[in-house]
């Protein structure tokens, strides 16, 4: 039976967790999640977790932070001045939203603090500073 490895194309299905048992993602109910191993377009840690998996494999891993989203960062949080906030935004704590990068690329912000003068944009990843658990089923190596 062949591993998955390095530049296969794989499918598997995954519930990822916080370690407080709250599920943030899930491919139930779903076509499975289809990826290159080792491209670069999944946290290190899945990547990782999968690698060497025979079809019909089923497994439990934790992703550290170093491994998943990094821990969160401070220079992440940037204060916008509220005269620079478009007059339409009504910006509350917890609120999404979405600026332009410097490529013109979309970038989730999600607002932390509010007052008068300012209010403070958080760009980190939501998932960041959080070990993940992710159960792992490798569906298919193509």
């Amino acid at each position: 039976m062949s591993l998955a490895s390095k530049g296969n194309s794989v499918k598997v299905h995954y519930t990822g967790k916080l370690k407080s048992g709250i599920v943030f993602d899930s491919s139930e109910n779903r076509e499975p999640l289809q990826f290159v191993l080792g491209d670069g377009n999944m946290i290190k840690g899945f990547d990782t977790a999968v690698h060497g998996m025979q079809v019909g494999e089923a497994k439990s891993v934790t992703i550290p932070t170093d491994e998943a989203y990094g821990v969160k960062r401070d220079d992440m949080l940037v204060d916008i001045p509220r005269a620079e906030v478009p007059e339409n935004i009504s910006p509350e704590v917890g609120m999404d939203l979405t600026l332009q990068g410097p490529q013109g690329q979309p970038m989730p912000v999600k607002v932390v603090h509010v007052d008068e003068e300012k209010i403070t944009l958080d760009a980190n990843h939501p998932l960041a500073g959080e070990d993940l658990i992710f159960d792992i089923t490798l569906v298919e190596i193509g």
